[in-house]
């Protein structure tokens, strides 16, 4: 082996096609070193959910057999990044560093890094590869960021088309210094083993991204149009596949753009919105790293969050509250890491609103249990629930459970394959009352804007 040596530090993007970064190393020449770095305390960065890991212990593997084929390995190591990059620097000769950006707290570190490796005379590059709008780049009129998304997928549309995915490289010179098992990470669960209905759901990896991609494209957008019944298949599933790279969003952009039938075609817009709403995710979590913990709204950091015992909120975590549709959705997230859209607000509003239990409490609840949980769209979209949240459904809006349960599982198909016991001697009694609970919830919330009002005449004076 002869020439430079790069580095390519992969994140969130474990593919081999359409990475720039791994591009940029092949193209420089010389050996690659195809890095992966186990960091979980750096500053801003949140450490991956049970889930989460498991997906990523199956995606790592993956990615390591695509190397492999094309002369490459992949080197796993664990640390912070400011010291871990530096040390394999030192020990390899590597004299450049590239990789994808990321978009939350996390990238403070990112550029901590870029500064000190070009102070070292070292090349240190950053590439676009996880967004197909990156959030400085779109801006309202008066320049800032944008907080309602209609606007700001307008704006994202009237921006050049996003560019087209990038092959992958046909060979690469790899170079593999030594590094961790991937079995002593211990990703995976072992007493209790609750990942069988996980293996049974989801195939990790791009090759399983690019069939779940085209399975969509070919036989699912058809149907897209009615993408709100969780007992029908009618949606992507792409999104574990997205939150981990093995699928690009430029990817999933040109697929929509050709190839389809024309009853398809029909629903690629409306598909392409979801996937701008991830975008706008991402947008908020650049200009507010702190999405996960804050309300984006400030007067709710008034709102009077019930304060119950462990065994309410278990039993909103684990199925057992006897509002049916509610049940199904925590059971399927249980089983499968993932739950349908549709379902996931009206469990998000039974806890937020019913309960008045503090959104955050949902939050980190799917973080640890969903295999797409994402740092921006998993706290977007709880604050969207909660009313706390930019572009947010108002805090009056309160899903009935039972009413969404008769407009979108008529047929009682999704409730009855999760809570089969769901009308029946053996099935728990509800919770709580669904009218009083949500007067209770409309009643704190004006509570809330009656405090804030004093507190704004006050400040007037």
């Amino acid at each position: 082996m002869a020439g430079p040596v790069s580095i390519v530090w992969f994140r969130d993007d474990l593919r081999i096609a359409d990475n720039p970064a791994l591009t940029a190393a092949v193209e420089r020449g010389g050996p690659v070193i195809a890095l992966y770095l186990l960091d979980e305390s750096s500053p801003g960065v949140r450490p991956l959910g049970a889930a989460s890991r498991w997906w990523l212990h199956h995606s790592l593997s993956r990615l390591h057999e695509e190397l492999a084929a094309i002369g490459g390995a992949l080197t796993l190591r664990r640390g912070e990044a400011l010291s871990s990059i530096p040390a394999l620097i030192a020990e390899t000769g590597a004299d450049a560093v590239y990789w994808n950006r990321r978009y939350g707290a996390a990238r403070e570190t990112d550029a901590a890094l870029k500064s000190r490796l070009t102070d070292d005379g070292l090349e240190a590059k950053s590439f676009q590869a996880s967004l197909l709008f990156e959030p400085w780049t779109i801006t309202t009129g008066a320049g800032g960021p944008y907080g309602v998304f209609t606007p700001y997928w307008k704006a994202c549309l009237n921006r050049p088309e996003p560019r087209e995915p990038l092959p992958a490289p046909d060979r690469i010179e790899g170079l593999a210094p030594g590094g961790d098992a991937l079995e002593r990470w211990s990703l995976l669960p072992t007493r209790p083993d609750w990942a069988a209905g996980l293996r049974e759901t989801w195939t990790p990896g791009a090759a399983g991204g690019h069939d779940r991609l085209e399975e969509f494209a070919e036989t699912v957008l058809a149907d897209y149009h009615r993408r709100d019944e969780p007992g029908l298949r009618a949606t992507s599933m792409l999104s574990p596949h997205l939150r981990f790279g093995e699928v690009s969003p430029f990817e999933v952009w040109h697929r929509m753009r050709g190839g389809l039938d024309a009853a398809a075609a029909k629903n690629r817009a409306k598909f392409l919105s979801e996937i701008g709403w991830r975008e706008f995710s991402y947008h908020l979590l650049f200009h507010r790293p702190d999405l996960a913990t804050r309300n984006y709204r400030g007067d709710f950091d008034y709102f009077p969050w019930a304060n119950p015992g462990d065994d309410v909120v278990d039993r909103w975590r684990h199925g057992r509250t006897g509002i049916p549709i509610v049940d199904a959705g925590m059971r399927q997230l249980w089983h499968s890491g993932w739950m349908h859209n549709r379902v996931r607000m009206i469990t998000a509003s039974f806890l937020c609103k019913n309960l008045q239990i503090d959104w955050r409490t949902g939050e980190e609840w799917f973080w640890d249990t969903l295999v797409d949980a994402d740092e921006a769209s998993n706290a977007a979209s709880w604050q969207w629930v909660a009313g706390s949240g930019a572009d947010a459904a108002p805090y009056f809006r309160v899903f009935n459970p039972e009413l969404q349960a008769k407009k979108f599982d008529p047929r009682g198909e999704y409730v009855h394959r999760w809570v089969p016991e769901a009308g029946t001697d053996a099935y728990v009694e509800p919770m709580v009352d669904l009218r009083e609970s949500r007067q209770a919830a409309l009643d704190a919330y004006e509570a809330v804007k009656a405090a804030k009002q004093a507190r704004d005449a006050s400040a007037r004076g």
